[in-house]
Protein backbone atom coordinates (compact mmCIF):
# COMPACT_ATOMS: atom_id res chain seq x y z
CA UNK A 1 0.00 0.00 0.00
CA UNK A 2 0.97 3.57 -0.38
CA UNK A 3 3.22 4.89 2.40
CA UNK A 4 1.14 8.21 2.49
CA UNK A 5 -2.22 6.37 3.39
CA UNK A 6 -0.30 4.11 6.22
CA UNK A 7 1.69 7.92 7.55
CA UNK A 8 -1.76 9.88 7.09
CA UNK A 9 -3.52 7.28 9.49
CA UNK A 10 -0.59 7.72 11.62
CA UNK A 11 -1.11 11.08 12.29
CA UNK A 12 -4.57 10.80 12.87
CA UNK A 13 -3.61 8.60 15.50
CA UNK A 14 -1.60 10.72 17.28
CA UNK A 15 -4.18 12.34 19.91
CA UNK A 16 -4.79 8.83 20.92
CA UNK A 17 -1.11 8.03 21.44
CA UNK A 18 -0.74 11.42 23.45
CA UNK A 19 -3.51 10.14 25.68
CA UNK A 20 -1.97 6.73 25.74
CA UNK A 21 1.53 7.57 26.91
CA UNK A 22 0.23 9.73 29.65
CA UNK A 23 -2.07 7.10 31.00
CA UNK A 24 0.66 4.66 30.79
CA UNK A 25 3.13 7.35 32.75
CA UNK A 26 0.63 8.08 35.76
CA UNK A 27 0.97 4.45 36.64
CA UNK A 28 4.73 4.21 38.40
CA UNK A 29 6.67 0.91 37.44
CA UNK A 30 9.39 1.34 39.42
CA UNK A 31 11.10 -1.94 40.74
CA UNK A 32 11.43 -3.13 44.27
CA UNK A 33 15.17 -2.56 44.21
CA UNK A 34 14.19 0.90 44.08
CA UNK A 35 11.34 1.24 46.40
CA UNK A 36 8.19 0.27 43.90
CA UNK A 37 6.00 -1.90 43.25
CA UNK A 38 7.00 -3.65 39.45
CA UNK A 39 5.01 -3.30 36.77
CA UNK A 40 1.85 -5.42 37.44
CA UNK A 41 -0.70 -2.25 37.74
CA UNK A 42 0.85 -0.93 34.52
CA UNK A 43 0.88 -4.34 32.34
CA UNK A 44 -3.15 -4.43 33.50
CA UNK A 45 -3.49 -1.16 32.40
CA UNK A 46 -1.72 -1.60 29.10
CA UNK A 47 -3.61 -4.88 28.15
CA UNK A 48 -6.61 -3.12 28.33
CA UNK A 49 -5.18 -1.16 25.69
CA UNK A 50 -4.06 -4.19 23.49
CA UNK A 51 -7.56 -5.68 23.63
CA UNK A 52 -8.75 -2.55 21.98
CA UNK A 53 -6.65 -2.76 19.31
CA UNK A 54 -7.12 -6.34 18.62
CA UNK A 55 -3.99 -8.38 18.03
CA UNK A 56 -4.40 -11.54 16.99
CA UNK A 57 -3.17 -12.89 20.20
CA UNK A 58 -1.98 -11.71 23.82
CA UNK A 59 -0.05 -13.65 26.40
CA UNK A 60 1.36 -12.88 29.71
CA UNK A 61 4.75 -14.80 30.47
CA UNK A 62 5.26 -13.88 34.35
CA UNK A 63 8.36 -14.44 36.21
CA UNK A 64 7.81 -14.89 40.15
CA UNK A 65 9.10 -12.39 42.50
CA UNK A 66 8.11 -12.59 46.28
CA UNK A 67 9.24 -8.80 46.66
CA UNK A 68 6.32 -7.06 45.08
CA UNK A 69 2.37 -7.57 46.24
CA UNK A 70 1.24 -9.63 43.09
CA UNK A 71 4.10 -11.94 43.36
CA UNK A 72 4.69 -11.57 39.82
CA UNK A 73 6.99 -9.65 37.21
CA UNK A 74 4.72 -9.30 34.60
CA UNK A 75 5.39 -9.54 30.64
CA UNK A 76 3.42 -9.14 27.36
CA UNK A 77 3.58 -10.19 24.52
CA UNK A 78 0.80 -8.81 21.28
CA UNK A 79 0.93 -11.16 18.11
CA UNK A 80 -0.68 -9.61 14.43
CA UNK A 81 -0.82 -12.56 11.87
CA UNK A 82 1.41 -12.02 8.65
CA UNK A 83 2.08 -13.21 5.16
CA UNK A 84 4.93 -14.91 6.41
CA UNK A 85 5.54 -16.81 9.82
CA UNK A 86 9.03 -15.21 10.18
CA UNK A 87 8.63 -13.18 13.03
CA UNK A 88 9.29 -9.56 13.31
CA UNK A 89 9.67 -8.53 17.17
CA UNK A 90 9.43 -4.87 18.48
CA UNK A 91 10.60 -4.84 22.25
CA UNK A 92 9.91 -2.49 24.78
CA UNK A 93 9.81 -2.46 28.61
CA UNK A 94 7.31 -1.59 31.45
CA UNK A 95 9.41 -0.49 34.39
CA UNK A 96 11.10 3.05 34.82
CA UNK A 97 13.98 4.28 37.23
CA UNK A 98 12.36 6.07 40.23
CA UNK A 99 11.57 10.29 40.08
CA UNK A 100 14.71 11.13 41.80
CA UNK A 101 15.10 14.33 43.59
CA UNK A 102 11.15 15.67 42.58
CA UNK A 103 12.30 19.18 43.92
CA UNK A 104 13.90 19.16 40.42
CA UNK A 105 11.23 18.42 38.70
CA UNK A 106 10.41 22.32 36.79
CA UNK A 107 7.84 21.40 33.84
CA UNK A 108 5.93 18.41 35.25
CA UNK A 109 5.40 16.11 38.85
CA UNK A 110 7.44 12.70 37.59
CA UNK A 111 3.91 10.46 37.85
CA UNK A 112 1.68 13.64 36.79
CA UNK A 113 2.30 13.89 33.13
CA UNK A 114 1.61 17.42 31.46
CA UNK A 115 1.88 17.86 27.51
CA UNK A 116 3.38 21.36 27.33
CA UNK A 117 5.65 22.42 24.02
CA UNK A 118 4.62 19.23 21.83
CA UNK A 119 6.12 17.30 24.46
CA UNK A 120 5.31 15.13 26.96
CA UNK A 121 6.80 15.21 29.99
CA UNK A 122 7.20 12.48 32.92
CA UNK A 123 9.13 9.96 34.56
CA UNK A 124 9.32 7.01 31.56
CA UNK A 125 8.32 9.66 28.86
CA UNK A 126 11.06 9.25 26.72
CA UNK A 127 12.80 5.56 28.72
CA UNK A 128 10.72 3.76 27.17
CA UNK A 129 7.22 4.56 26.98
CA UNK A 130 7.16 7.00 23.87
CA UNK A 131 8.82 3.45 21.91
CA UNK A 132 6.05 1.22 23.69
CA UNK A 133 3.17 3.65 21.84
CA UNK A 134 4.62 4.05 18.96
CA UNK A 135 4.89 0.08 18.36
CA UNK A 136 1.25 -0.28 20.06
CA UNK A 137 0.54 2.68 17.36
CA UNK A 138 1.86 1.56 13.93
CA UNK A 139 0.19 -1.94 14.13
CA UNK A 140 -3.05 0.11 15.17
CA UNK A 141 -3.03 2.03 12.37
CA UNK A 142 -2.62 -1.19 10.01
CA UNK A 143 -5.37 -2.87 11.67
CA UNK A 144 -7.47 -0.02 11.28
CA UNK A 145 -6.19 0.09 7.60
CA UNK A 146 -6.65 -3.72 7.03
CA UNK A 147 -3.14 -4.30 5.95
CA UNK A 148 -2.03 -7.99 6.74
CA UNK A 149 1.95 -7.66 7.41
CA UNK A 150 4.29 -9.11 5.09
CA UNK A 151 5.96 -10.94 8.61
CA UNK A 152 4.02 -11.65 11.71
CA UNK A 153 4.18 -8.87 14.20
CA UNK A 154 4.96 -9.58 18.08
CA UNK A 155 5.26 -6.85 20.24
CA UNK A 156 7.20 -7.67 23.69
CA UNK A 157 6.60 -5.24 26.58
CA UNK A 158 9.01 -6.53 29.46
CA UNK A 159 9.75 -6.20 32.82
CA UNK A 160 12.95 -5.05 35.13
CA UNK A 161 14.97 -3.71 31.99
CA UNK A 162 16.19 -1.19 34.24
CA UNK A 163 18.22 -3.41 36.62
CA UNK A 164 19.18 -6.92 34.68
CA UNK A 165 16.45 -8.11 32.69
CA UNK A 166 16.45 -11.48 34.89
CA UNK A 167 12.26 -10.95 35.05
CA UNK A 168 12.02 -9.80 31.87
CA UNK A 169 14.05 -10.18 28.57
CA UNK A 170 16.28 -12.88 30.01
CA UNK A 171 13.21 -15.12 31.28
CA UNK A 172 11.53 -15.09 28.08
CA UNK A 173 15.14 -15.91 26.14
CA UNK A 174 15.19 -18.84 28.60
CA UNK A 175 11.59 -19.82 28.36
CA UNK A 176 12.44 -20.19 24.47
CA UNK A 177 10.11 -17.14 23.29
CA UNK A 178 12.32 -16.42 20.47
CA UNK A 179 13.56 -17.88 17.86
CA UNK A 180 17.55 -18.23 15.67
CA UNK A 181 15.39 -16.78 12.20
CA UNK A 182 13.17 -13.82 14.39
CA UNK A 183 14.19 -10.26 13.65
CA UNK A 184 14.07 -8.38 16.21
CA UNK A 185 14.17 -4.18 17.09
CA UNK A 186 14.53 -2.80 20.41
CA UNK A 187 13.84 0.45 20.52
CA UNK A 188 15.49 2.15 23.01
CA UNK A 189 18.10 4.09 22.30
CA UNK A 190 19.47 6.31 19.41
CA UNK A 191 19.70 9.74 18.39
CA UNK A 192 18.07 12.91 17.58
CA UNK A 193 16.91 12.44 14.27
CA UNK A 194 17.02 8.60 14.41
CA UNK A 195 19.76 8.17 11.97
CA UNK A 196 21.80 5.93 14.31
CA UNK A 197 21.46 1.62 14.62
CA UNK A 198 23.11 0.28 17.44
CA UNK A 199 24.97 -2.79 16.87
CA UNK A 200 26.95 -3.40 19.45
CA UNK A 201 27.43 -2.43 23.37
CA UNK A 202 30.00 -2.76 26.05
CA UNK A 203 30.54 -4.66 29.09
CA UNK A 204 28.60 -3.75 32.09
CA UNK A 205 30.11 -3.82 35.39
CA UNK A 206 28.14 -2.48 38.45
CA UNK A 207 29.49 -2.64 41.93
CA UNK A 208 29.28 -2.00 45.82
CA UNK A 209 31.57 -0.60 47.83
CA UNK A 210 31.25 -0.84 51.77
CA UNK A 211 34.12 0.85 53.87
CA UNK A 212 33.65 0.25 57.79
CA UNK A 213 35.19 2.56 60.39
CA UNK A 214 34.55 3.63 63.74
CA UNK A 215 32.23 6.44 63.99
CA UNK A 216 32.67 9.05 66.69
CA UNK A 217 31.88 12.58 67.94
CA UNK A 218 32.97 14.74 65.21
CA UNK A 219 35.06 16.54 68.56
CA UNK A 220 36.71 13.77 69.23
CA UNK A 221 37.79 12.42 65.62
CA UNK A 222 41.17 11.29 66.18
CA UNK A 223 39.13 8.49 68.71
CA UNK A 224 37.56 6.98 65.46
CA UNK A 225 37.72 6.12 61.75
CA UNK A 226 36.02 8.27 59.31
CA UNK A 227 34.15 5.80 56.67
CA UNK A 228 32.84 8.48 54.73
CA UNK A 229 36.41 10.32 53.82
CA UNK A 230 38.39 6.65 53.34
CA UNK A 231 34.93 6.11 51.15
CA UNK A 232 35.80 9.25 49.38
CA UNK A 233 39.31 8.25 48.65
CA UNK A 234 38.39 5.23 47.90
CA UNK A 235 35.95 6.61 45.33
CA UNK A 236 38.78 8.78 43.94
CA UNK A 237 41.16 6.56 43.58
CA UNK A 238 39.06 3.91 41.94
CA UNK A 239 37.72 6.75 39.09
CA UNK A 240 41.24 7.86 38.31
CA UNK A 241 43.07 4.16 38.19
CA UNK A 242 40.48 2.24 36.09
CA UNK A 243 40.02 5.58 33.37
CA UNK A 244 44.01 5.27 33.50
CA UNK A 245 44.45 1.64 32.66
CA UNK A 246 41.80 0.97 30.99
CA UNK A 247 41.30 4.46 29.03
CA UNK A 248 41.78 3.38 25.31
CA UNK A 249 39.40 4.87 22.68
CA UNK A 250 37.19 3.03 20.15
CA UNK A 251 34.96 5.50 17.70
CA UNK A 252 32.82 3.26 16.57
CA UNK A 253 31.31 3.39 20.13
CA UNK A 254 29.26 6.48 21.90
CA UNK A 255 31.33 7.60 24.36
CA UNK A 256 33.94 6.17 22.48
CA UNK A 257 36.07 5.20 25.79
CA UNK A 258 34.99 2.85 28.73
CA UNK A 259 33.13 4.75 31.84
CA UNK A 260 33.39 4.19 34.99
CA UNK A 261 31.16 6.64 37.30
CA UNK A 262 30.52 6.50 40.97
CA UNK A 263 26.88 6.97 40.92
CA UNK A 264 24.36 6.04 43.86
CA UNK A 265 25.59 7.04 47.38
CA UNK A 266 23.72 5.34 50.74
CA UNK A 267 22.99 7.80 53.54
CA UNK A 268 25.27 7.02 56.81
CA UNK A 269 24.72 8.99 59.86
CA UNK A 270 21.85 11.64 60.61
CA UNK A 271 23.56 14.38 63.03
CA UNK A 272 26.47 16.66 61.31
CA UNK A 273 28.43 16.15 64.55
CA UNK A 274 28.83 12.34 63.70
CA UNK A 275 31.62 11.07 62.11
CA UNK A 276 30.00 8.16 60.53
CA UNK A 277 31.69 4.67 61.14
CA UNK A 278 30.25 3.29 57.67
CA UNK A 279 30.17 4.11 53.96
CA UNK A 280 28.35 2.44 51.37
CA UNK A 281 29.23 3.91 47.17
CA UNK A 282 28.30 2.31 43.89
CA UNK A 283 30.03 2.14 40.09
CA UNK A 284 28.03 1.81 36.86
CA UNK A 285 31.15 0.92 34.61
CA UNK A 286 30.34 0.43 30.98
CA UNK A 287 33.38 -1.07 29.33
CA UNK A 288 35.18 -1.74 25.67
CA UNK A 289 34.84 -4.95 24.54
CA UNK A 290 38.47 -5.28 23.66
CA UNK A 291 38.92 -5.90 28.01
CA UNK A 292 38.22 -8.37 29.93
CA UNK A 293 35.49 -7.06 32.54
CA UNK A 294 37.80 -9.68 35.04
CA UNK A 295 40.61 -7.81 35.07
CA UNK A 296 38.55 -4.60 35.96
CA UNK A 297 36.95 -6.09 38.94
CA UNK A 298 40.59 -7.25 39.77
CA UNK A 299 42.30 -3.54 39.66
CA UNK A 300 38.92 -2.63 41.98
CA UNK A 301 40.22 -5.35 44.57
CA UNK A 302 43.83 -3.95 44.09
CA UNK A 303 42.51 -0.74 44.89
CA UNK A 304 40.31 -1.67 47.96
CA UNK A 305 43.63 -3.72 49.59
CA UNK A 306 45.79 -0.75 49.11
CA UNK A 307 43.38 1.51 51.60
CA UNK A 308 42.43 -1.22 53.53
CA UNK A 309 46.33 -1.77 54.25
CA UNK A 310 47.08 2.05 54.25
CA UNK A 311 43.69 3.44 56.72
CA UNK A 312 42.94 0.07 58.80
CA UNK A 313 39.14 0.56 57.30
CA UNK A 314 37.73 -2.73 56.45
CA UNK A 315 36.57 -2.28 52.78
CA UNK A 316 34.53 -4.56 51.08
CA UNK A 317 33.63 -5.43 46.98
CA UNK A 318 30.14 -6.74 46.15
CA UNK A 319 29.24 -7.17 42.28
CA UNK A 320 25.67 -6.58 41.41
CA UNK A 321 25.84 -7.11 38.03
CA UNK A 322 28.61 -8.32 35.64
CA UNK A 323 27.60 -8.62 31.55
CA UNK A 324 30.37 -9.27 29.51
CA UNK A 325 29.40 -7.64 25.86
CA UNK A 326 28.24 -10.37 23.21
CA UNK A 327 29.33 -10.47 19.84
CA UNK A 328 28.27 -7.38 17.70
CA UNK A 329 25.60 -7.58 15.64
CA UNK A 330 26.53 -7.69 11.51
CA UNK A 331 25.81 -4.24 10.23
CA UNK A 332 24.25 -6.55 7.17
CA UNK A 333 21.99 -8.49 9.19
CA UNK A 334 18.74 -8.68 7.23
CA UNK A 335 17.16 -6.48 10.60
CA UNK A 336 20.02 -3.67 10.22
CA UNK A 337 19.25 -3.35 6.27
CA UNK A 338 15.24 -3.25 6.67
CA UNK A 339 15.25 0.02 9.23
CA UNK A 340 18.44 1.41 6.78
CA UNK A 341 16.00 0.98 3.84
CA UNK A 342 12.64 2.28 6.12
CA UNK A 343 14.67 5.25 7.26
CA UNK A 344 15.89 5.82 3.44
CA UNK A 345 12.28 5.77 2.62
CA UNK A 346 10.73 7.47 5.33
CA UNK A 347 13.38 10.25 6.23
CA UNK A 348 15.59 10.99 3.22
CA UNK A 349 19.22 9.38 4.93
CA UNK A 350 21.33 6.62 5.18
CA UNK A 351 21.61 6.04 8.65
CA UNK A 352 24.82 4.74 10.30
CA UNK A 353 25.80 2.25 12.77
CA UNK A 354 27.54 1.96 16.10
CA UNK A 355 27.82 0.70 19.53
CA UNK A 356 26.94 2.44 23.00
CA UNK A 357 27.35 2.32 26.19
CA UNK A 358 25.60 -1.13 26.95
CA UNK A 359 22.70 -2.40 29.06
CA UNK A 360 19.49 -2.93 27.04
CA UNK A 361 17.68 -6.09 26.01
CA UNK A 362 19.38 -6.44 22.56
CA UNK A 363 22.51 -7.48 24.15
CA UNK A 364 20.16 -10.40 25.68
CA UNK A 365 19.33 -11.56 22.00
CA UNK A 366 22.59 -11.47 20.81
CA UNK A 367 23.99 -13.66 23.54
CA UNK A 368 21.27 -15.95 22.56
CA UNK A 369 22.48 -16.10 18.64
CA UNK A 370 19.59 -13.71 17.98
CA UNK A 371 19.48 -10.77 15.82
CA UNK A 372 18.64 -7.47 17.50
CA UNK A 373 19.20 -4.18 16.33
CA UNK A 374 18.94 -1.04 18.86
CA UNK A 375 16.95 1.85 17.18
CA UNK A 376 14.97 4.72 18.10
CA UNK A 377 14.70 8.92 17.69
CA UNK A 378 15.10 10.21 21.02
CA UNK A 379 17.01 13.21 22.62
CA UNK A 380 18.72 11.33 25.43
CA UNK A 381 16.60 12.78 28.43
CA UNK A 382 16.02 9.51 30.55
CA UNK A 383 16.53 9.59 34.07
CA UNK A 384 16.32 13.19 33.87
CA UNK A 385 14.57 15.76 36.07
CA UNK A 386 11.37 16.89 33.58
CA UNK A 387 12.26 13.46 31.32
CA UNK A 388 10.49 14.10 27.95
CA UNK A 389 8.60 12.72 24.81
CA UNK A 390 8.75 14.57 21.83
CA UNK A 391 5.43 13.63 20.47
CA UNK A 392 6.67 14.15 16.74
CA UNK A 393 9.69 11.34 17.35
CA UNK A 394 6.89 8.89 18.91
CA UNK A 395 4.42 9.57 15.61
CA UNK A 396 7.63 9.35 13.30
CA UNK A 397 9.07 6.13 14.98
CA UNK A 398 5.64 4.67 14.66
CA UNK A 399 5.60 4.98 11.02
CA UNK A 400 9.28 3.40 10.53
CA UNK A 401 7.48 0.64 12.80
CA UNK A 402 4.91 0.49 10.42
CA UNK A 403 6.45 0.32 7.52
CA UNK A 404 9.19 -2.21 8.77
CA UNK A 405 5.87 -4.72 9.11
CA UNK A 406 5.22 -3.84 5.50
CA UNK A 407 8.52 -5.14 3.83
Amino acid sequence: MPNESLFTEIENLKPEMIETLAELVRVPAVAPESGGNGENEKAEKLTQLLEKIGFDKIERFDADDARVSSGKRPNLTATVNGESTQRLWIVTHLDVVPAGEEGLWRVAKPFEPRVADDRVFGRGTEDNGQSLVASLYGVAALRRLGVVPKRTVCLAFVADEELGSVFGIQHLIQRGLFGKDDLVVVPDGGNADGSFIEVAEKSLLWFRVRTVGKQVHASLPDKGLNAHRVGMEVALALDERLHGKFGERDDFFDAPSSTFEPTKKERNVDAVNIVPGEDVLYFDCRVLPRYDVDDVVGEVERVLKEFESKTGAKITLEILQKQVAPKMLDGEAEIVTMLKAALKRARGFDATVGGIGGGSCAAFFRKAGIPAALWSTVDDVAHQPDEYSKIANMVADAKIFALLATM
